[in-house]
């Protein structure tokens, strides 16, 4: 069920260098931390962890999940995460289902800490609170046998569906060569999401669908994580000049991400290359269509995920992943207002458009 709106109190400000977690943030500026600490930051491809054994073991038996590992969730800077994933292979729909239950008990198990999102006024709500809010979504949507499996799962409370993880009934995917579009079911099904107020996301999808959803919806649509192609040339998973610029137009928002791969090309690839992704964006699209997507937890992927490859960026620490990008844009000299927008305010506001009938 919906919870109220909140009003917020004052921001907070800090009058020095901030010392929390025994001076971990003393590298930055007093500007970036208090920046971090007044805005709402959203990763719309935020992960609580890449450690999927331990997400279970947190799902399973909520009191495994203890107050640290919430301080340091926390201490992140995060104040929503859409920790969404995506099921390619069985029985999708089993595995959706599952997925969303576990999220659903592991919120309900975990009232002082979290707060599900179901509406625009939850998120506000988790920034007065002090609490961190989770989206639930899905990455990929083969679980949707039939339109009317949208209305059941907006019940089971998903807020947001990527319509192509690979090629699906739905689509085409990045990395299917022959992206057959949007296809008539596609289209149906995002019709009963724009209904209903689940927002769209075309991260994965082809680029003839990225297009195709983008002309479709009667709503705006989120690119949840993904990059700019022209700074990746190669990537089919970056986003052309051309999708974005139609996706700013429609309302729409991107998420930056912090994968390596999207990212950057060369020996070296830093926070730096990150940063000149949002250049890309705010110059291209203006930055009221930037967000952040780093589909990374606060481990990094090089940790979590075998087999071993370079996933990270050079020289990051991702538990302060927010305040790398936060300290890069000061420097960048993007304006305070537009820094709290990227941060999380232009995510705040599509999300709002989409979920409000």
């Amino acid at each position: 069920m919906c919870g109220g709106a909140c009003i917020l109190g004052a921001p907070f400000i800090n009058r020095g260098r901030f010392a929390l977690c025994a001076g971990s943030l003393d590298q930055y500026s007093s500007l970036t931390v208090d920046l971090v600490r007044e805005s709402t930051v959203i990763d719309m491809l935020g992960l609580l962890t890449l450690d999927f054994k331990k997400l279970a073991t947190w799902q399973a038996k909520p009191k495994s999940f203890l107050p640290a590992d919430f301080q340091r969730l926390k201490d992140s800077g995060i104040t929503v995460f859409h920790p969404a994933v995506g099921y390619v292979e069985g029985d999708i729909y089993a595995q959706s289902s599952a997925d969303i239950n576990g999220w659903d008990a592991f919120i309900d198990a975990h009232p002082e800490y979290f707060i599900r999102v179901c509406c625009p006024e939850d998120v506000p709500r988790a920034k007065a609170e002090g609490k961190i809010a989770i989206i639930v979504g899905q990455q990929n949507s083969n679980h949707f046998r039939t339109v009317d499996d949208v209305n059941a799962f907006y019940k089971l409370g998903q807020r947001v569906s990527q319509l192509t993880y690979h090629d699906n009934p739905l689509g085409g995917g990045s990395n299917d060569p022959a992206d057959k579009g949007l296809t008539p079911y596609g289209e149906q099904v995002l019709a009963r999401m724009n209904q209903l107020g689940m927002a769209a996301d075309i991260s994965h999808c082809g680029d003839r669908t990225t297009l195709d959803v983008i002309e479709a919806s009667t709503k705006p649509v989120l690119v949840t994580h993904s990059n700019c192609r022209a700074l990746v040339p190669r990537s089919a998973r970056c986003k052309t000049d051309a999708a974005i610029r139609k996706l700013a137009e429609k309302g729409g928002v991107m998420g930056v991400t912090l994968v390596r791969l999207f990212v950057g090309t060369g020996s070296s690839v830093t926070i730096e290359n990150a940063l000149d992704h949002i250049d890309h964006l705010a110059k291209l699209a203006g930055v009221e269509h930037v967000g952040l997507g780093t589909d990374v937890d606060l481990d990094g992927r090089d940790m979590a995920i075998a087999p071993k490859k370079k996933s990270d960026l050079d020289g990051i620490q991702y538990a302060r992943k927010v305040f790398d990008l936060t300290e890069g844009l000061v420097r960048r000299k993007y304006s305070k207002d537009d820094i709290k927008l990227i941060l999380g305010g232009n995510f705040q506001r599509v999300l709002t458009d989409i979920w409000e009938a």
